[in-house]
């Protein structure tokens, strides 16, 4: 692991949309010396490292070279210090298991897999090896999260009764993504989850989860549903609601409102937020709407890079561990499991490991 303030060497693995915009801002960062990129399709990895002023590694494999086998850890042909790990998502769980037996800290985006089993797993080979893994959860690193946390937890909304939260993206996305996604609620609304428990500080006890596969046949094809609407009570009583959809035409939406007996906030309400007003005087449609969810949350996926870096580097603690996205995931699986059985499902149902 690098020493305190001294640049580092990462790879990083994946070099599709999240994965280009990622090496940029690595690239970018004052703490990283050098960057080195890999992907199943080497052409494409040398495109983009070409584009962005990185090295390619000609294999994933050649990436890890040097790592496993006995080698000593952290000493890849490739002589990265980290990993990040931006590939499919069939790939995260084998990935973050070599890292963890080459010795390797990894940022790697979310989920770690699409199941419980896999997802314990690769907990358990990080876990025994000792290394860091951190989940990109990006909207913990967003400014208007943060202030609502901030403003929770300072007691400033008084008791919480009630939040809001929704994600809905403009368009679907193609008809093959979807068998490999997980279904809507491991893809999409596990950020919401995620950010839920993040902000109030508060465990999801029980879900009651509904679904609608009314829009593109697509959905129906793959037993997925485009709509979803998620009723969660917290430990403390709290009331949560989370809805979803794939089909919001008006542009890419995310936002969340927290009420209490003392005052309420909402993140996601600007110029940019895809809602006209039907009050005749209220405020108008906007002009730029959010097109999707790299330029919403641009700087917060910045910013959690620099943490990794940071955390790399022993400057902070990890702020977004693998049992994060494990309590997510769980959240995700009982929400499946009441939309098939029309039922509330209490989280104590859920494997946690």
């Amino acid at each position: 692991m690098p020493r305190e303030g001294v640049p580092m060497r990462i790879g990083l693995i994946g070099t599709g949309r999240i994965g280009t915009f990622h090496s940029a801002a690595l690239v970018g960062h004052a703490g990283v010396d050098s960057l080195v990129v890999a992907d199943v399709d080497a052409a494409r990895a040398a495109d983009l490292a070409a584009r962005v002023g990185a090295e390619a590694a000609p294999s994933v494999d050649a990436l890890f070279a040097g790592t496993e086998g006995g080698s000593a850890a952290g000493t890849a042909a490739s002589g990265v210090d980290a990993l990040v790990i931006t590939a499919a998502t069939s790939a995260h769980a084998e990935l973050i298991g070599r890292a963890a037996r080459a010795g390797l800290p990894v940022f790697c985006e979310k989920p770690i897999a699409l199941d419980l089993p896999g997802t314990l797993a690769a907990l358990a080979e990080v876990e025994a090896a000792g290394t860091v893994l951190q989940l990109g959860f990006q909207r913990r690193f967003d400014a208007g999260y943060t202030a609502a946390r901030e403003a929770v937890r300072a007691g400033r909304l008084g008791r919480l009764h009630t939040v809001r939260a929704m994600t809905s993206d403009p368009a679907p996305p193609p008809a093959a993504y979807l068998p490999l996604s997980g279904g809507l609620y491991r893809d999409c609304l596990v950020h919401d989850f995620d950010i839920l428990r993040w902000v109030t500080g508060r465990e999801v006890v029980e879900v009651y989860a509904t679904g609608s596969d009314a829009g593109p046949a697509m959905f129906r094809e793959a037993g997925d549903v485009d709509t979803a609407a998620v009723l969660l009570t917290l430990d403390d009583g709290t009331l949560a609601t989370a809805t979803a959809t794939r089909c919001n035409g008006a542009g890419y939406d995310v936002r969340m409102e927290l009420a209490g007996e003392a005052d309420q906030v909402a993140v996601g309400l600007h110029d940019r937020t895809p809602l006209t007003s039907a009050e005749p005087d209220g405020p108008p449609a906007p002009d730029k709407p959010w097109p999707g969810f790299l330029e919403r949350f641009a700087p917060a996926y910045e910013a959690e890079l620099a943490a990794f870096v940071e955390v790399v580097r022993g400057e902070r603690a990890n702020p977004c561990d693998g049992r994060e996205a494990l309590h997510a995931l769980r959240i995700a699986e009982a929400c499946e499991r009441s939309r098939a059985e029309r039922r509330p499902v209490p989280l104590a149902e859920i494997d946690g490991g």
